[in-house]
């Protein structure tokens, strides 16, 4: 007995002591790679790319220009850039700044250039041609640059709005045209905008020289002057100031925006079914504002630069424009939210002037308005 423990223990010895070195071989080779597995680590880590750099590229826009922070960062991210946003004033401000500096551009991509300025805008020859991939989902009457510097971006259509309620208390119909202003029962109704100080009053103003002619424009004016017109300098002193339906004013009716209702209902705190306001678009009564953008010569971010202009007529942009700026957008892909499909209009029979005669006539049409009207 005594003989087989001690072989017992002999053989038990040998079997740990062979275990042992076992494991110990096992923790070195765990501990200390191979130099083939050392080199092919740092092979990797040398491939390992570094983070790509961050490009920025500025837009340049007017003091109404809003878009939503995820809608940009979806481009930003594609492109891994950074959108630097330059607001320098209102549309016809910001046109100046952008003319003034055209040969050391302050911006690579302008937004906000509107149909009264836009021949002025193509005379400077400050825009590079780009004919985007998205156009042909924008009407034809909104591409007015046949060299596609300038494209389409939104719209809007610049007209009367009433406020319902007033009329309704008062036992009267609302005007259904420009020439139902100048009638005795709306005089004292109406508040509009200076066209010289006003985007708004300006359209309003070019659309009764489509409506009645060069030659009987001024006519309309100095009967609506005799109804008592009531004139502000801007649009917010004008609709949050004096009408009747946004304010404490007495005025029921405002020059304003075809899409104004949608924002009445958008912003109310309890939704109604019926726009509080309406607005008059027949008989030629509303002129559309188109909106343009363009890449500026001289950008040295051209390649981006395309790419962000091609994302302003995307749908991803261009559904975010209606809710944040109270525009229709440019592209028919785009998806309107429902309270623009409800309470927006968009008239059938704008009030047109070609951007030409516009540029070579308004200096004029203000002048005359203003020795009229003031």
């Amino acid at each position: 007995m005594k003989i087989r423990f001690g072989v017992f223990f002999l053989v038990l010895s040998v079997c740990v002591m062979c275990g042992c070195s076992r494991d110990s071989e096992k923790k070195e080779t765990t501990s200390s790679p191979s130099p083939s597995a050392a080199s092919a680590q740092s092979e990797t880590e040398v491939k390992t790319p570094e983070p790509r750099e961050i490009k920025e590229i500025t837009l340049m826009t007017h003091d109404s220009f809003s878009v939503s922070a995820e809608v940009i960062a979806l481009f930003e991210k594609e492109h891994n850039a950074k959108v630097i946003f330059l607001k320098a004033g209102d549309a016809g401000e910001a046109l100046n700044k952008a003319i003034l500096s055209r040969n050391n551009p302050l911006a690579d991509v302008f937004y906000g250039i509107d149909n009264t300025f836009l021949s002025r805008a193509l005379a400077a020859d400050m825009f590079m041609p780009h004919p985007s991939v998205h156009l042909s989902h924008v009407d034809d009457a909104l591409k007015l640059d046949p060299s596609q510097g300038l494209l389409p971006v939104d719209f809007g259509d610049v007209c009367i709005n009433y406020d319902r309620q007033w009329f309704q208390n008062h036992d009267m119909l609302p005007p259904t045209m420009l020439e139902d202003l100048i009638k005795p029962r709306y005089k004292g109704l109406l508040v509009i905008e200076n066209p010289a100080t006003s985007s708004p009053g300006l359209a309003f103003l070019l659309a009764t020289v489509s409506r009645f002619g060069e030659d009987g424009y001024l006519e309309f004016w100095k009967q609506l002057k005799a109804n008592d017109v009531l004139i502000t300098s801007g649009w917010k002193e004008a609709y949050w100031g004096k009408f009747s339906a946004a304010s404490d004013g007495d005025r029921p009716l405002v020059v304003s925006y075809a899409s104004s209702p949608a924002a009445e209902v958008f912003y109310a705190k309890e939704k109604p079914a019926q726009s509080p306001t309406g607005v008059v678009i027949g008989h030629g009564s509303a002129f559309r504002q188109i909106e343009f953008a363009g890449i500026l010569k001289g950008t040295k971010q051209e390649s981006l630069a395309r790419a962000l202009l091609d994302f302003l007529l995307s749908p991803s942009f261009q559904a975010d424009i209606p809710l944040q700026m109270f525009v229709f957008p440019a592209n028919k892909k785009a998806s309107l939210p429902q309270v623009f499909q409800e309470h927006a209009a968009i008239t059938k029979e704008p009030a047109t002037l070609s951007p030409g005669r516009i540029q070579s006539h308004r200096d004029l049409w203000l002048s005359q308005w203003t020795e009229l009207m003031l």
